[in-house]
C-alpha cells in the first residue's frame, strides 16, 4: 500500500480537515509520511478511531517496541503511556484523590480566577487572548490544585510546548530533561512539607493492599497532570473562540441564548478540538482496519480530529453548529485512556467562554494581529497567539 505524503503541505497546519476527508474517502486507515514520522499509520474514520482507542491490540507502552524503545525518562512513567494492568493500577491510585467532588469544589475558584483575568484584560480594549486569558486560567487552576502556585509559569509553558509541540528532537530532549529535574524537585518538596493539595495526596495515597506510587510514577503523574491539565484547556478556549469569531451567526446565537453554552463547548471540542491526534499506539500483532491490515510492531496515530469530522457520524461535519448533539466526540479520547481531567476542562471551558462573552460584547479579531501562528506537529491543535479586540 502506497504511503500518503503529508509533508510540506503549506496549509495542513491551518486546516488539516480537507486532507483527512480525502484520506477517509479512500478508507479508514492509511500509512502516511509526516514532518515528524517517515512512515506511520493513521486511522481517520470515526467508528474505526473509537474502536482503536479501546482496542487492547494497540499498545501504549512504547518501551516494548524495538523501534521506539530508546530515551525512556521518569516523566514517561505515567498512565497515558501504560497498558493494563499497569495503567489500571495507576489510574486507580489517582482516582482515589482526583475525584468529581474535588473538581466540583474548584468551581468558585475557577470563576474567581476567570473574573480576575478579565478585570485585568478588559480595560485594555485588545489583547492576545492566549497569553492574557486562555493560558493563565487553566495554568493557575491546575497549579493551585496540585499545590504549586509559585511555579515559574512562563518557563514551564516553554518547556511544555517544547515537549508537546517540538520544533526539533534536540529541543524536545533538553525540555524533557529539564522538566524531569524540575518535577523531581517538586515531588521531594511536597514529600518533605505536604499540604492540602492533590500532589501531597498522591504522595500519601495507598491502596488497601498498601500499594503506592513510586518516585518515578509520581514524577510521571505530576507531568501528566500539570501538562495535560492546562495544555488541552488552553486550546479548547482559544479554538472555541476562534470558531465563534469565524461564525458570527453562531456567536450571536450563543450571546442571545447563554443556556446553549454547555452544548456549544461540546461542539467546539468536536469541530476543532485541542488534541488533533492521540498519542502513539503500537500494534501487538496484525490488526485489520477496514480493507487493510496494519502489521505487527507498527506505530499508529488515531486522528481524533479526523474522526470528529466523519460524515458517517456527524451530518454536515464541517459546519460549526452549537445546537448540534455533539456528545460522543473523540476530543477526550475513549476507552481506558479517556481523559481523567475531562470534567475539569469542560468546567473551565464553559465558565471561560460565558464570562468572556458577557464582559466583551463586541469581541472580534484584531485586524492588525497578523497571520495565525499554528502549533507545530500533529499532537496539539491550536495557535500560539490569538489577537482580539472589543
Amino acid at each position: 500500500m502506497s504511503v500518503v505524503d503529508l509533508r510540506g503541505a503549506r496549509d495542513f497546519s491551518a486546516n488539516p480537515y480537507p486532507y483527512y476527508a480525502k484520506l477517509r474517502a479512500e478508507g479508514p486507515a492509511h500509512p502516511v509520511r509526516t514532518d515528524e514520522f517517515e512512515r506511520i499509520w493513521m486511522i481517520v474514520g470515526y467508528e474505526e478511531a473509537r474502536a482503536a482507542l479501546a482496542d487492547q491490540r494497540f499498545s501504549k507502552n512504547w518501551r516494548t517496541t524495538e523501534r521506539w524503545s530508546a530515551g525512556a525518562h521518569p516523566i514517561n512513567a505515567n498512565m497515558l503511556e501504560m497498558d493494563a494492568p499497569h495503567h489500571t493500577r495507576l489510574r486507580g491510585l489517582v482516582s482515589r484523590e482526583f475525584t468529581a467532588r474535588r473538581v466540583e469544589a474548584l468551581r468558585p475558584r475557577v470563576e474567581e480566577i476567570t473574573a480576575g483575568l478579565l478585570d485585568a484584560m478588559v480595560p485594555a480594549g485588545s489583547a492576545d487572548l492566549v497569553d492574557a486569558f486562555a493560558f493563565p486560567l487553566p495554568m493557575t487552576v491546575i497549579c493551585e490544585l496540585l499545590g504549586v502556585p509559585n511555579i515559574d509559569r512562563d518557563a514551564f509553558r516553554l518547556l511544555s510546548n517544547a515537549i508537546l509541540a517540538p520544533v526539533s528532537a534536540e529541543a524536545e530532549g533538553e525540555a524533557v530533561r529539564s522538566m524531569g529535574a524540575y518535577l523531581d524537585e517538586l515531588v521531594e518538596d511536597k514529600r518533605r512539607a505536604p499540604g492540602d493539595d492533590l500532589m501531597s495526596a498522591l504522595i500519601q495515597v495507598r491502596q488497601d493492599d498498601g500499594d503506592r506510587l513510586s518516585r518515578d510514577e509520581l514524577i510521571g503523574m505530576a507531568f501528566l497532570l500539570l501538562v495535560a491539565g492546562h495544555e488541552t484547556t488552553v486550546n479548547l478556549i482559544a479554538n472555541g473562540v476562534r470558531a465563534l469569531l469565524d461564525h458570527p451567526a453562531q456567536l450571536a446565537l450563543l450571546r442571545a441564548r447563554p443556556e446553549l453554552t454547555d452544548g456549544a463547548v461540546e461542539e467546539m471540542l468536536r469541530y476543532d478540538g485541542p488534541v488533533e491526534t492521540a498519542t502513539l499506539r503500537f500494534t501487538r500483532g496484525p490488526v485489520p482496519i477496514g480493507q487493510v491490515v496494519i502489521p505487527q510492531g507498527e506505530a499508529v496515530l488515531v486522528a481524533l480530529g479526523a474522526g470528529d469530522r466523519d460524515p458517517g457520524r456527524y451530518p454536515d461535519p464541517d459546519t460549526f453548529d452549537i445546537r448540534r448533539e455533539a456528545r460522543g466526540h473523540l476530543a477526550f479520547g475513549h476507552g481506558i485512556h479517556f481523559c481523567l481531567g475531562a470534567p475539569l476542562a469542560r468546567m473551565e471551558g464553559r465558565i471561560a467562554i460565558r464570562a468572556l462573552l458577557d464582559r466583551c460584547p463586541r469581541l472580534e479579531r484584531d485586524p492588525d494581529g497578523g497571520e495565525p501562528d499554528w502549533l507545530p506537529g500533529m499532537l496539539l491543535r491550536g495557535v500560539r497567539r490569538l489577537p482580539v479586540r472589543w
